[in-house]
Protein backbone atom coordinates (compact mmCIF):
# COMPACT_ATOMS: atom_id res chain seq x y z
CA UNK A 1 0.00 0.00 0.00
CA UNK A 2 1.25 3.32 -0.92
CA UNK A 3 1.93 6.13 2.02
CA UNK A 4 -1.11 8.22 0.32
CA UNK A 5 -3.30 5.37 0.42
CA UNK A 6 -2.65 4.43 3.99
CA UNK A 7 -2.84 8.04 5.21
CA UNK A 8 -6.28 8.24 3.46
CA UNK A 9 -7.53 5.27 5.56
CA UNK A 10 -6.07 6.76 8.39
CA UNK A 11 -7.98 9.38 8.63
CA UNK A 12 -11.13 8.40 7.32
CA UNK A 13 -11.32 6.24 10.24
CA UNK A 14 -10.45 8.87 12.32
CA UNK A 15 -12.77 11.14 10.92
CA UNK A 16 -15.80 8.27 11.59
CA UNK A 17 -14.48 8.10 15.41
CA UNK A 18 -14.50 11.59 15.75
CA UNK A 19 -17.78 11.85 14.13
CA UNK A 20 -19.84 8.92 15.95
CA UNK A 21 -20.24 8.08 19.79
CA UNK A 22 -19.46 4.29 20.12
CA UNK A 23 -22.95 3.40 20.77
CA UNK A 24 -23.78 4.75 17.12
CA UNK A 25 -21.19 2.61 15.00
CA UNK A 26 -22.98 -0.44 13.30
CA UNK A 27 -20.62 -2.40 14.51
CA UNK A 28 -22.05 -1.72 18.57
CA UNK A 29 -22.23 -4.82 20.17
CA UNK A 30 -22.57 -4.84 24.37
CA UNK A 31 -21.76 -8.20 24.46
CA UNK A 32 -19.50 -9.71 21.70
CA UNK A 33 -20.64 -13.41 21.74
CA UNK A 34 -19.74 -14.82 18.64
CA UNK A 35 -16.23 -13.87 19.52
CA UNK A 36 -16.53 -15.18 22.88
CA UNK A 37 -18.00 -18.21 21.86
CA UNK A 38 -15.24 -19.14 19.90
CA UNK A 39 -12.78 -18.31 22.57
CA UNK A 40 -14.43 -20.54 24.45
CA UNK A 41 -13.86 -23.11 22.16
CA UNK A 42 -10.08 -22.74 22.18
CA UNK A 43 -10.31 -22.45 25.90
CA UNK A 44 -7.06 -20.79 26.04
CA UNK A 45 -5.11 -19.92 29.59
CA UNK A 46 -5.93 -16.87 30.96
CA UNK A 47 -2.50 -15.68 29.84
CA UNK A 48 -2.60 -16.41 26.69
CA UNK A 49 -1.44 -13.89 24.35
CA UNK A 50 -4.38 -12.39 22.83
CA UNK A 51 -4.66 -9.55 20.02
CA UNK A 52 -8.09 -7.85 18.74
CA UNK A 53 -7.20 -6.37 15.45
CA UNK A 54 -9.37 -3.34 14.50
CA UNK A 55 -10.78 -3.65 17.97
CA UNK A 56 -11.73 0.59 18.07
CA UNK A 57 -13.14 1.42 21.10
CA UNK A 58 -15.22 -2.23 20.40
CA UNK A 59 -16.14 -3.92 23.83
CA UNK A 60 -14.20 -7.40 23.39
CA UNK A 61 -11.31 -6.26 25.49
CA UNK A 62 -13.66 -4.63 28.29
CA UNK A 63 -15.22 -8.19 28.32
CA UNK A 64 -11.52 -10.29 28.34
CA UNK A 65 -10.27 -8.01 31.37
CA UNK A 66 -13.66 -9.09 33.02
CA UNK A 67 -12.77 -12.53 32.54
CA UNK A 68 -9.08 -11.61 33.93
CA UNK A 69 -7.37 -12.36 30.66
CA UNK A 70 -4.02 -10.80 31.46
CA UNK A 71 -2.21 -10.23 28.19
CA UNK A 72 -4.09 -8.34 25.83
CA UNK A 73 -3.17 -6.12 22.41
CA UNK A 74 -5.92 -4.06 20.67
CA UNK A 75 -4.68 -3.17 17.65
CA UNK A 76 -6.17 -0.46 15.83
CA UNK A 77 -5.53 2.26 12.33
CA UNK A 78 -7.73 4.88 14.12
CA UNK A 79 -5.86 6.63 17.31
CA UNK A 80 -9.05 8.37 18.08
CA UNK A 81 -11.08 5.05 18.64
CA UNK A 82 -7.99 3.80 21.04
CA UNK A 83 -8.21 7.61 22.69
CA UNK A 84 -11.48 6.30 23.06
CA UNK A 85 -11.00 3.08 24.53
CA UNK A 86 -8.68 4.15 26.82
CA UNK A 87 -10.88 6.69 28.27
CA UNK A 88 -14.12 4.29 28.61
CA UNK A 89 -11.77 1.85 30.39
CA UNK A 90 -9.85 4.28 32.61
CA UNK A 91 -7.44 2.39 34.95
CA UNK A 92 -7.89 -0.76 33.11
CA UNK A 93 -6.91 0.25 29.94
CA UNK A 94 -3.17 -0.16 31.78
CA UNK A 95 -3.58 -3.32 31.89
CA UNK A 96 -4.00 -3.57 27.60
CA UNK A 97 -0.78 -3.02 25.28
CA UNK A 98 -2.52 -0.33 22.48
CA UNK A 99 -0.79 -0.11 19.21
CA UNK A 100 -1.67 2.59 16.78
CA UNK A 101 -0.63 0.79 13.15
CA UNK A 102 -2.49 -0.09 9.77
CA UNK A 103 -2.69 -4.20 9.63
CA UNK A 104 -1.53 -4.39 6.25
CA UNK A 105 2.12 -2.88 8.08
CA UNK A 106 2.01 -4.17 11.17
CA UNK A 107 5.08 -5.43 12.60
CA UNK A 108 4.49 -7.44 15.49
CA UNK A 109 6.56 -7.05 18.59
CA UNK A 110 5.68 -10.45 19.68
CA UNK A 111 4.50 -13.37 18.66
CA UNK A 112 0.40 -14.30 19.90
CA UNK A 113 -1.68 -16.96 21.11
CA UNK A 114 -4.73 -15.55 19.21
CA UNK A 115 -5.48 -13.18 16.57
CA UNK A 116 -9.08 -12.08 16.62
CA UNK A 117 -10.69 -10.13 13.48
CA UNK A 118 -14.32 -8.68 14.02
CA UNK A 119 -15.10 -6.36 10.66
CA UNK A 120 -11.58 -5.12 10.18
CA UNK A 121 -10.76 -7.97 7.37
CA UNK A 122 -13.47 -7.30 4.78
CA UNK A 123 -12.28 -3.90 4.13
CA UNK A 124 -9.58 -5.01 2.73
CA UNK A 125 -10.17 -6.05 -1.52
CA UNK A 126 -6.61 -5.33 -3.58
CA UNK A 127 -4.90 -8.27 -3.54
CA UNK A 128 -2.01 -7.18 -2.30
CA UNK A 129 -3.72 -6.05 1.14
CA UNK A 130 -5.28 -9.55 1.55
CA UNK A 131 -1.88 -11.22 1.15
CA UNK A 132 -0.27 -8.72 3.53
CA UNK A 133 -2.71 -9.60 6.15
CA UNK A 134 -2.74 -12.89 5.98
CA UNK A 135 1.13 -13.17 6.17
CA UNK A 136 1.34 -10.88 8.72
CA UNK A 137 -1.27 -13.04 10.70
CA UNK A 138 0.26 -16.27 10.01
CA UNK A 139 4.21 -14.32 10.94
CA UNK A 140 2.25 -13.19 13.97
CA UNK A 141 1.16 -16.58 15.52
CA UNK A 142 3.09 -18.82 17.94
CA UNK A 143 2.68 -22.45 16.16
CA UNK A 144 -0.66 -23.82 16.64
CA UNK A 145 -1.93 -20.61 17.48
CA UNK A 146 -5.60 -19.61 16.08
CA UNK A 147 -7.09 -16.97 14.01
CA UNK A 148 -10.72 -16.37 14.53
CA UNK A 149 -11.95 -14.05 11.62
CA UNK A 150 -15.31 -12.14 11.79
CA UNK A 151 -16.17 -10.51 8.31
CA UNK A 152 -19.56 -9.83 6.02
CA UNK A 153 -21.17 -13.28 4.96
CA UNK A 154 -22.80 -13.34 1.31
CA UNK A 155 -25.90 -12.28 2.80
CA UNK A 156 -23.89 -8.94 4.29
CA UNK A 157 -24.09 -5.57 3.94
CA UNK A 158 -21.69 -5.01 0.37
CA UNK A 159 -20.96 -1.25 1.95
CA UNK A 160 -19.71 0.10 6.05
CA UNK A 161 -19.11 3.50 6.81
CA UNK A 162 -18.90 4.78 3.46
CA UNK A 163 -16.35 1.82 2.22
CA UNK A 164 -16.96 -1.41 -0.27
CA UNK A 165 -16.50 -4.25 1.14
CA UNK A 166 -15.28 -8.04 0.37
CA UNK A 167 -18.20 -10.45 0.77
CA UNK A 168 -17.21 -13.73 2.25
CA UNK A 169 -18.55 -17.36 2.57
CA UNK A 170 -16.80 -19.86 3.96
CA UNK A 171 -14.94 -21.49 0.86
CA UNK A 172 -14.10 -18.15 -0.31
CA UNK A 173 -13.05 -17.56 3.09
CA UNK A 174 -11.11 -20.61 3.55
CA UNK A 175 -9.62 -20.01 -0.05
CA UNK A 176 -8.01 -16.99 1.30
CA UNK A 177 -7.10 -17.98 4.64
CA UNK A 178 -5.62 -21.09 4.28
CA UNK A 179 -2.84 -21.06 1.57
CA UNK A 180 -1.30 -18.41 4.16
CA UNK A 181 -0.41 -21.39 6.46
CA UNK A 182 -3.98 -21.90 8.31
CA UNK A 183 -6.39 -24.78 8.39
CA UNK A 184 -9.92 -24.53 8.85
CA UNK A 185 -11.49 -25.53 12.12
CA UNK A 186 -14.93 -23.75 12.68
CA UNK A 187 -17.75 -21.88 11.59
CA UNK A 188 -20.54 -19.96 12.74
CA UNK A 189 -23.15 -17.36 11.53
CA UNK A 190 -24.88 -13.99 13.73
CA UNK A 191 -27.22 -11.85 12.46
CA UNK A 192 -25.94 -8.85 14.17
CA UNK A 193 -28.80 -6.02 15.37
CA UNK A 194 -27.13 -2.25 14.08
CA UNK A 195 -28.01 1.10 16.73
CA UNK A 196 -30.68 1.87 13.84
CA UNK A 197 -31.76 -2.13 13.43
CA UNK A 198 -30.52 -3.02 10.35
CA UNK A 199 -29.50 -6.27 10.41
CA UNK A 200 -25.72 -7.44 8.93
CA UNK A 201 -25.21 -11.00 8.52
CA UNK A 202 -21.56 -12.20 9.75
CA UNK A 203 -19.60 -15.26 8.73
CA UNK A 204 -17.19 -15.96 12.07
CA UNK A 205 -14.27 -18.78 10.99
CA UNK A 206 -11.92 -20.05 13.82
CA UNK A 207 -8.11 -21.35 11.83
CA UNK A 208 -5.49 -22.71 13.20
CA UNK A 209 -1.97 -22.37 12.21
CA UNK A 210 0.12 -24.95 11.08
Amino acid sequence: MTPNKATERKSHWDRIYSLRPGKDCSWYQATPKPSLVMLERIAPALDAKIIDIGGGDGLLVDHLLSLDYTNITVLDISAQAIDRAKARLGDRAEQVQWIVSDVTQFNPPTTYDIWHDRAAFHFLRAPEQIQSYTEIAHRSLNPQGHLIMGTFSTEGPTKCSGLEIQQYSEESLKATIEPAGFNAKAWSTDAHITPSESVQNFLFGLFQRN
